[in-house]
């Protein structure tokens, strides 16, 4: 039974995950991508403000949507092994 709920939160973790991933750098629901009080901060306080720029940029919107990608994919393929991952859990392998 263990097993079986540890499968089931890692599922719901990915897909979680995944789905924040997705939508917060493009939607306004989240807080403005660009205005993150925190990297302001630190790239003022490093004196780097190439930073700033690299995370706002589309580049690296597009990056962290494509893992957010992932972590739906690793999802789906455990709802679709989902008896595998709790055998092998069951193993201990």
């Amino acid at each position: 039974m263990v097993e079986r709920l540890t499968v089931i939160f890692f599922i719901i973790l990915c897909l979680l995950l995944g789905s924040y991933l997705i939508l917060a750098p493009w939607d306004i629901l989240f807080g403005s991508w660009a205005s993150n009080y925190i990297l302001i901060f630190l790239t003022d306080l490093i004196g780097i403000p190439e930073v700033q720029r690299a995370v706002t940029s589309t580049w690296f919107r597009g990056g962290v949507t494509g893992l957010g990608l992932f972590n739906v994919l690793v999802a789906i393929r455990e709802i679709i092994k989902f008896r595998e991952s709790v055998e092998m859990l069951e193993r201990g392998n």
